[in-house]
C-alpha cells in the first residue's frame, strides 16, 4: 500500500514538473541563449519533437555563428520581434530554405503561438524559411498551422518586452530608430 501511495505521489510530481521553468525532464530540447549587446539574454528550449527540421537549421546556424551581429529589425508592440537577416531589411537569409513545419503545408506541428513561442519567418511560399525568426510577445494563436513554431522563451521574457517597446518607424517596416543588435547565440545545452 505505501509502495503504491509512493508511485502515485512520484508521478503527480513528474506531472507537476514537466510544465515548470527549470524542472528537467527526458523530454526536454537544445537550449540557446541570446545575448544582446546591452548585455539582455533570452534563453530558449528548442522543441525538436515538433520541428526537427527547424531546429535542426537553426542549430547549424547558431553553431555557425550566422546570428551574431545581426539585429532584430522588426518591431510589432503587442505582437513580436523579429530577428535573423543578415542585411537587416526582412529581405535577407542564409544560402538554404528548409520545409515549413505547419499544418498548412503537411505537418502536424502542435505548438501553439502563445506569448514567448519562437517561430520562422517566411515569404508567401510555405518553404522559404531560412534563417530569420521571431519570438512572440503577446499570445499570436491566429499563425497556428501557418507559421513553423519551434520553441519558447524559458527565462528572458523581460528582455523580448523591453525589445518590444522600442521605438520604430511604425508602417509595414516597423524597423527600430535604433538598430537592437544581436552580441550573440549560443547553444548552452
Amino acid at each position: 500500500m505505501k509502495k503504491t501511495r509512493l508511485a502515485v505521489i512520484a508521478a503527480q510530481i513528474l506531472a507537476l514538473c514537466a510544465g515548470a521553468p527549470g524542472c528537467s525532464s527526458a523530454s526536454s530540447g537544445p537550449k540557446v541563449e541570446i545575448e544582446m549587446r546591452d548585455g539582455g539574454k533570452i534563453q530558449l528550449e528548442l522543441d525538436k519533437k515538433n520541428a526537427p527540421i527547424t531546429v535542426d537549421n537553426f542549430i547549424s546556424l547558431v553553431s555557425s555563428g550566422f546570428y551574431d551581429g545581426l539585429t532584430f529589425h522588426r518591431i510589432i508592440p503587442d505582437f513580436m520581434i523579429q530577428g535573423g537577416d543578415p542585411e537587416g531589411t526582412g529581405m535577407g537569409g542564409s544560402d538554404a530554405n528548409i520545409k515549413g513545419e505547419f499544418s498548412a503545408n503537411g505537418v502536424n506541428n502542435k505548438i501553439s503561438h502563445v506569448r514567448g513561442v519562437i517561430s520562422m519567418a517566411r515569404s508567401q511560399s510555405f518553404d522559404s524559411a531560412s534563417s530569420q525568426f521571431f519570438i512572440t510577445n503577446a499570445d499570436s494563436i491566429f499563425l497556428d498551422g501557418q507559421y513553423a513554431a519551434f520553441g519558447k522563451v524559458i527565462s528572458g521574457m523581460d528582455v523580448v518586452d523591453r525589445i518590444s517597446a522600442v521605438p520604430t518607424t511604425g508602417g509595414d517596416e516597423n524597423s527600430p530608430l535604433e538598430p537592437v543588435v544581436i552580441k550573440s547565440v549560443r547553444v548552452i545545452s
